[in-house]
């Protein structure tokens, strides 16, 4: 890739100001719009809300309100950089995703539990 293309595009790609954040966020009522996740309901809760955009800018999606929504970290990250046909299935990823690394984690925290009652207490 030529030097100038790559000016071009760190140019272009510039973060979203804090003001329009907030206008997504508050636009979206601060509840992750992929798990519903909300952010009003604790100090906790409203740390991870972060602001997604829908069509990676990575991939060529644009600073605009329609492809912007209100994310919690953990949704936003599972959704990563992917480009999907519309939010719905970007949504259902995201949820299935979800769903996936939950039955995961049991099975490993299952293990880890039985690992911790079979060993010998020290005493």
């Amino acid at each position: 890739m030529p030097i100038s293309r790559l000016v071009q595009m760190i140019r272009r790609a510039k973060p979203l100001t804090l003001e329009e954040g907030l206008n997504i966020l508050k636009r979206d009522h601060y509840r992750c719009q992929y798990c519903g996740l909300d952010g009003s309901t604790s100090f906790e809760n409203y740390l991870v809300m972060t602001v997604d955009f829908v069509i990676p800018r990575a991939r060529g999606g644009k600073k605009e309100p329609r492809n912007l929504v209100t994310a919690c970290r953990p949704c936003n990250l599972i959704k990563g950089r992917r480009v999907f046909k519309s939010f719905e299935e970007a949504k259902a990823y995201v949820l299935q995703r979800r769903e996936e690394l939950r039955k995961e984690w049991e099975t490993r925290m299952a293990r880890l539990k039985g690992h911790k009652a079979a060993a010998p207490s020290a005493g």
